[in-house]
């Protein structure tokens, strides 16, 4: 299972009800951050997943809208107590702009681990899920990512059984780590099936539709978009700027056989973009319009089916929880 909250759906600037781009993703009780926009450490406390779990951070780009929440967040991580090392992953030139956004922040309880993509992206994993950042067109270095939980074939009792593995080891195999029973050594591989459809999903923000976010978006199970402007008036500005329309985003999901579509990163002239997706979703009918404090779950697929997607939307989003005295 994967849980995500769009902690932040705005672009350019923070509204009232709109805080800047953010997304919290949480695997099995380890959790992350795709971009850490204005506003992102309150969101964390209003959501009330925690601080302590989050392993890491990756960002699309540095537009400040992206990145301004960085020296909050990296505070609010030491007042939780943390000692573990925070990764944070970006294009070229992440470290020139941390240590800048930084200068304000006093030394740390923890270390930062800053890690810089070459042009073509990397591959790499973080709390359980692979995750391939890749470039996409914004006119300035800018990454989507792909992220996919994968899962194991399901467990044999039966054969284990007849290779006479005592029930004692069958989490060791389960675990993936081989067994010895008498003479001989029993495998994961000899007790559990094929690999299962994992859940897969993917995130991104500023860019124009282009050749690499149509290849990694596909087949994805829930696919975050940017949809900076839904009125077909403001292509001049979309290209200008390279944003993308609600539309555009849409005919990317439905190209790539997406199975469900969240658009995010609003312009701040939609003041309520859940009124404006009707285009979109004659184009993609699983297309919705994100809001600051929406939360999914992704759950597992049965046989071959897209993962069950679960959304809701936290009633007291706009009532903050009480922030720790020093």
């Amino acid at each position: 299972m994967v849980e995500l909250c769009l902690l932040g759906t705005g672009g350019t600037l923070p509204l009232a009800d709109r805080a800047l781009s953010s997304l919290y993703i949480r695997v099995n009780g380890r959790a992350m951050l795709a971009d850490c926009g204005e506003g992102t450490q309150v969101g964390i406390r209003r959501l009330g997943w925690g601080f302590r779990c989050l392993e890491g951070l990756v960002l699309t780009h540095f537009h400040g809208d992206h990145c301004t929440g960085i020296p909050g967040l990296l505070l609010s991580l030491e007042k939780a107590g943390r000692d573990e090392p925070f990764d944070i992953y970006g294009p070229a030139g992440l470290k020139r702009v941390i240590e800048g956004l930084c200068v304000i922040v006093p030394k740390l309880s923890y270390a930062v681990r800053l890690h810089e993509y070459p042009p073509e992206g990397r591959s790499f994993e973080m709390i359980g899920l692979k995750i391939r950042a890749f470039p996409v067109n914004h006119g300035i270095p800018c990454y989507g990512y792909r992220m996919e939980l994968e899962r194991k074939g399901a467990f044999n009792p039966a054969r284990a059984q007849a290779l006479r593995v005592p029930v004692e080891a069958w989490k060791t195999l389960q675990a993936g780590e081989s067994v010895r029973t008498g003479l001989r050594k029993i495998r994961p591989e000899d007790v559990m099936g094929p690999a299962r459809k994992g859940i897969s999903l993917v995130f991104s923000t500023d860019t124009r539709p282009c050749e690499t976010l149509s290849r990694y978006a596909a087949g994805a199970d829930l696919a975050i978009l940017e949809g900076m402007y839904a009125d077909e008036g403001k292509m001049p500005l979309a290209l200008k700027n390279h944003h993308m329309l609600f539309r555009e985003a849409a005919e990317i999901a439905r190209a790539g056989g997406v199975s469900r579509l969240v658009l995010t990163h609003f312009s701040t002239s939609l003041e309520d973009p859940e009124t404006a997706v009707g285009a979109a979703a004659e184009v993609f009918p699983e297309t919705r319009a994100g809001q600051d404090g929406m939360t999914i779950r992704l759950n597992y697929p049965k046989d071959q089916e897209p993962a069950e997607a679960v959304f809701s939307r936290k009633e007291d989003w706009n009532r903050a929880e009480g922030i720790p005295e020093e």
